[in-house]
């Protein structure tokens, strides 16, 4: 009987498994703006003027703001997950104090 089981054990920590792997970020290099053109002109001696007047003046100078990273997803999807599993593990217990 409980050679039975095992598959269907297997196949709900596979699925498991799967679910909670669905929330891990992708790789992906790409940016939501395209990348900018680089002129091949050389800058006029007006621009480089006003690119060092820029650098001198320290009071202008702010770090870039790259915003937070949202992990309400990964944080929903891994209680959810959690929460299916130890729901398997309580069901699975159950059935086999009552010997079905």
């Amino acid at each position: 009987m409980s050679s039975a089981r095992r598959p269907l054990l297997t196949a709900t920590a596979a699925g498991t498994l799967l679910g909670a792997l669905w929330f891990v970020p992708s790789a992906n290099a790409t940016g939501d703006e395209p990348a900018r053109q680089v002129p091949s002109t050389a800058p006029s001696t007006q621009v480089t003027q006003q690119a060092r007047a820029v650098a001198t003046d320290t009071s202008a100078v702010e770090l870039a703001d790259t915003g937070s990273f949202d992990t309400m997803p990964y944080v929903v999807g891994g209680t959810f997950s959690l929460a299916l599993g130890a729901g398997f593990v309580v069901y699975s217990v159950r059935r086999e104090r009552h010997g079905f």
